[in-house]
């Protein structure tokens, strides 16, 4: 008998986590290697994020455990920011704090899934969705977009979609990996459709909400449908914007039933997040945030440059994004060429080991998002290393024969 769970078989591990985790082995081992895999901000927690942490771990506030899904102050912020932000009413017992959005997400497939319930998924998309619904013991349903269409779902394309097993929509927006946001008229002709199909219900990661650009304007779903209030999870958190990645802290605003089942599954996993980090986070959402437009500057600054040197390489048809901090550009120009140490390019995957073994420059293939043959990167990251990036992924594609 094997040892290991056979759901185990379902799932693949993190491409992006294991490109990053390949970069850094090879800078340990010397090389000259410039990593656009992480999906992080280059820029450091704000010192007033830092001065709330430290002055919680003093006072002792830090020491104990808290409450399984999170401090009240922390979800009297939360509700704060939904009705200021978004617009959006929530009770403290609608609110559910998790180890990251990715751990909300996850409680909250597991408290609603059943055998054979599935999860309508956009693709591109992010790559532990689909292996959290196959975790969870739901079928992921894979919706295509293209690049024409902006990586954006289509209303017609998500109504034959939907079948009487459609559990769940997931909609993320701004977008990992392509940084695809959905205008509001684009997400209330997705709202028509949702209205019309009351056993569907609409999981939102929304976790990129202030990385917008071009004096775009962000909405979710509850927000723009009210009719859809109660069968909507709103998710979010301070990983991106507030640059706390390694703080670890998602949230969540939903209908009271569920965020009492996705608590209970939390008091039998992880219990409660880390207190400091909640304390942190209560500074991050109550403090002052005019750190975020000064970053989305730089970011967008970086944004034009790399989809500039891109769709300058030979092969490569890069789309500007709306917001997040990725380019998912199309490699498909390079597909059956071959790279200097004579292997000849059959996928994506291809593509990026030659461009790592060749340049040293580390980015993530698009098949596992879903779609291929394309890349992502990563443009949180300092401007200059972003450049020399881009010129080493030019001479790359003009080195290919």
């Amino acid at each position: 008998m094997a040892f290991l769970a056979d759901s185990l078989k379902r799932i693949k591990p993190s491409a992006t986590i294991a490109v990053t985790d390949k970069a850094r082995a090879l800078k340990l081992a010397g090389r000259d290697v410039i990593g656009l895999g992480a999906g992080e901000p280059d820029f450091d927690t704000p010192d007033n994020i830092k001065e709330a942490a430290i002055k919680a771990i003093q006072s002792g506030k830090a020491s104990k455990y808290t409450n399984v899904d999170g401090i009240m102050e922390l979800k009297e912020a939360v509700v704060r920011k939904f009705k200021t932000e978004n617009g959006l009413d929530y009770t403290t017992k609608q609110i559910s704090i998790g180890t990251g959005g990715k751990q909300v997400l996850y409680n909250a497939l597991v408290a609603t899934l059943n055998p054979g319930d599935e999860v309508i998924i956009p693709a591109p998309y992010w790559v532990s969705y689909p292996e959290m619904v196959l975790l969870a013991g739901g079928e992921p349903i894979e919706v295509q977009t293209t690049m024409a269409s902006g990586f954006k779902l289509a209303p017609e394309v998500l109504e034959r979609a939907i079948t009487p097993k459609t559990k769940w929509v997931l909609l993320n927006s701004p977008s990992n990996p392509t940084g695809a946001a959905y205008t509001k008229a684009q997400l209330k002709a997705l709202t028509d459709v949702l209205v019309r199909h009351p056993h569907v219900h609409v999981l939102t990661d929304d976790m990129y909400e202030h990385l917008v650009y071009d004096d775009f304007e962000f909405f979710t779903p509850a927000q723009i449908e009210p009719r859809l209030y109660e069968r909507t999870l709103t998710v979010n958190g301070v990983s991106k914007a507030y640059c706390m990645t390694g703080w670890r802290i998602g949230f969540a605003g939903g209908p009271e039933p569920l965020i009492k089942a996705m608590a209970m599954i939390q008091s039998q996993s992880t219990s409660n997040p880390s207190a400091v980090s909640q304390w942190a986070s209560v500074e991050a959402l109550n403090g002052p945030k005019d750190f975020i437009p000064k970053h989305n500057k730089i970011f967008k600054e970086r944004r034009d440059l790399v989809v500039a040197m891109l769709n300058q390489a030979n092969g490569i048809v890069c789309p500007k994004p709306e917001g997040a901090f990725y380019v998912f550009p199309s490699c498909a120009g390079t597909i059956g060429k071959t790279a200097p140490t004579g292997k000849k390019l059959a996928t994506d995957e291809d593509f990026v080991t030659e461009l790592l073994e060749a340049e040293g420059v580390a980015v993530v293939q698009g098949t596992p998002f879903g779609q291929g043959p394309a890349f992502r990167i990563s443009y949180a990251t300092a401007t200059t290393a972003l450049e020399e990036a881009c010129a080493r992924i030019q001479r790359f594609c003009g080195n290919l024969r």
